[in-house]
């Protein structure tokens, strides 16, 4: 099990550093368009919908599985220091689990859009351009996909480990 997260590191890496890259990317594109509205009267054409067509989908989405990964997602403490350290393993086991199970829920909706939105080649009109965005549609089941696989052998080994630690436990 350790072996194939050891393998998903990298596409996890990958995915967090073009989520950077693309956040960079923004806020160089935001600048120069408002210094070229400001200062030359010249605003990049298609600013606003390059930015939330790409670059913000980007940067919300592809650094889940980085963020599953090294734990940095948002906890709600409150039940953490109820019970002695294996209720907190498995109540942190339960909401992976519960994770998954919304993982799942997103994931095959936006994937079936990202279908749908790449046979008919989805545009916007950004100004007097026609953007493609049909691309941009699969970073959310491409990403949840990364986290859900990442979360699933997480449980698994916690599992494997929690259960060998309570052999008592067993009738």
């Amino acid at each position: 099990m350790n072996r194939l997260l050891k393998w998903l590191d990298a596409p996890i890496d990958a995915a967090f550093w073009l989520g950077l890259l693309a956040g960079f990317l923004m806020m160089v594109h935001v600048t120069i368009d408002v210094v070229g509205r400001a200062g030359f009267n010249s605003p990049l054409e298609g600013t606003t919908e390059i930015v939330a067509g790409y670059y913000m989908v980007a940067v919300a989405y592809l650094p889940w599985a980085w963020i599953a990964r090294n734990d940095n997602h948002i906890v709600a403490g409150i039940f953490q220091r109820l019970g002695p350290p294996r209720f907190e393993f498995w109540l942190e086991v339960a909401v992976k689990i519960l994770t998954i199970a919304y993982l799942c829920i997103f994931i095959y909706p936006t994937f079936q859009q990202a279908v749908r939105q790449t046979r008919i080649g989805e545009v916007w009109l950004a100004g007097t351009m026609y953007i493609p965005v049909w691309w941009s549609r699969w970073i959310l089941p491409v990403s949840g996909s990364l986290m859900l696989l990442h979360l699933v052998l997480r449980v698994v080994r916690d599992v494997a480990r929690g259960m060998a630690a309570e052999p008592e436990a067993r009738p």
